[in-house]
């Protein structure tokens, strides 16, 4: 692995050399690219998001960034992190940190001017990766390269302590094992993360679902879940849920063309069991939408019938995911929009029949044969007439 960035987009953003040259105009070292962008970009992968590290301390991070004409936002500066607001996008700055004290969930720091101490405070070698604005040389410390280039995610000295600082690492080492590890895994932190999975317990449900979801998004993340149940941590923060079926839905999302959806797995994992469904829900905290969807798609049958009728009656995205689910094609539905009924009870009403609920018994009669009709719109006429005559 390269101990030097390759060119890539981002590097050559001028807001972001702006930045640098506010932060440093001296090229005294007192920042630099830290984590996921440099950890994606010596893979070749795209960079979403940028952030920096340095050895300023907030108070003037943000009188430089003031004088600079850069917007300054205070994200989270009881912890050393203030947002610069580039027109490229913004890049998270934070003053380096050495951890004082832990409890599992949240961790009291000091700010360091040491970067290796800032490095030793991560959870992941390969996310301990920094490199130079200016000249694009990478530091590492703890074996970061030898890691990446090996595709092994390896905590950052010892298992068990790092998990025992924050039990959401647990979580997140399967997922940066599903996005960047390859088997066989390494053993000791896979020892740790399953000794020490009841301690996820006392997180909180928020935490847990934001990183549930975003394992469940990765491409293909079907294995490592598995992984998850074979090593007892499924069952500790999702006891309802099997891992069996996300292989299938997988490979189906594959087959069709259809892009992963992490609420999509999610629902496949868990039984079709509205009750349970919407316990789950509750306890994850999801959105009302997110909890709505999920109930829908636990209300699958063995057979689903007509795939657009089905997506007349409960929503585009529902039907998709029940018949993926249920190993049904979804392509009737692909490209697909779900139309509107076009009748309107005026026009029954216009054509003699008292307002009431006969208009509302004909409209149900007629939108029931318009969707055996294939939603031809044309037949409405001689479907209204035919009911109208009976």
């Amino acid at each position: 692995m390269a101990d030097t960035l390759p060119s890539a987009p981002w590097t050559a953003r001028a807001d972001l050399a702006a930045l640098v040259a506010a932060l440093d105009p001296d090229a005294q070292g007192l920042c630099r690219w830290v984590g996921g962008a440099v950890r994606d970009t010596l893979l070749g992968l795209a960079v979403k998001d940028i952030d920096m590290a340095t050895s300023l301390v907030p108070e003037e991070t943000t009188a430089r960034l003031a004088a600079a004409g850069i917007k300054a936002v205070p994200t989270g500066i009881a912890h050393g992190t203030v947002t610069a607001v580039l027109a490229g996008g913004p890049v998270e700055i934070t003053t380096l940190r050495r951890d004082v004290s832990t409890d599992g969930r949240h961790a009291t720091v000091a700010f360091s001017g040491d970067w290796r101490e800032d490095a030793a405070r991560r959870d992941f070698t390969i996310n301990a990766l920094y490199a130079d604005p200016r000249t694009l040389e990478v530091f590492d410390y703890f074996g970061g390269l030898a890691d990446l280039a090996a595709r092994r995610v390896r905590f950052i000295g010892a298992a068990e302590q790092r998990i025992r600082e924050d039990y959401l690492r647990i979580l997140r080492y399967f997922r940066f094992q599903a996005r960047f590890g390859s088997l066989p895994a390494d053993a000791e932190a896979e020892a740790a993360v399953s000794a020490l999975a009841p301690g996820m317990k006392g997180l909180s449900r928020e935490r847990i679902a934001m990183e549930l979801l975003n394992l469940l998004g990765l491409p293909d993340p079907a294995a490592t879940v598995q992984r998850m149940a074979d090593l007892g941590v499924l069952a500790q923060i999702l006891p309802e849920a099997s891992a069996a079926p996300l292989l299938a839905l997988v490979a189906a999302e594959a087959r069709e063309g259809i892009a992963p959806n992490a609420l999509r797995r999610l629902a496949a994992m868990l039984p079709a069991d509205r009750p349970v469904v919407d316990q789950v829900g509750a306890r994850l905290r999801l959105s009302a939408a997110q909890r709505k969807h999920l109930l829908a798609v636990a209300a699958r049958v063995p057979d689903e019938g007509d795939p657009r009728a089905l997506a007349y009656r409960i929503g585009r995205d529902e039907a998709l995911d029940r018949l993926l689910i249920g190993g049904a094609s979804a392509a009737p539905l692909i490209g697909w929009d779900v139309p509107r009924f076009p009748l309107k009870g005026g026009e029954i009403v216009a054509r003699g029949v008292g307002a009431g609920p006969e208009v509302a018994r004909i409209l149900r009669t007629v939108e029931a044969k318009w969707i055996s009709a294939g939603f031809d719109n044309a037949r409405i006429p001689a479907l209204l007439d035919a009911e109208l005559a009976a």
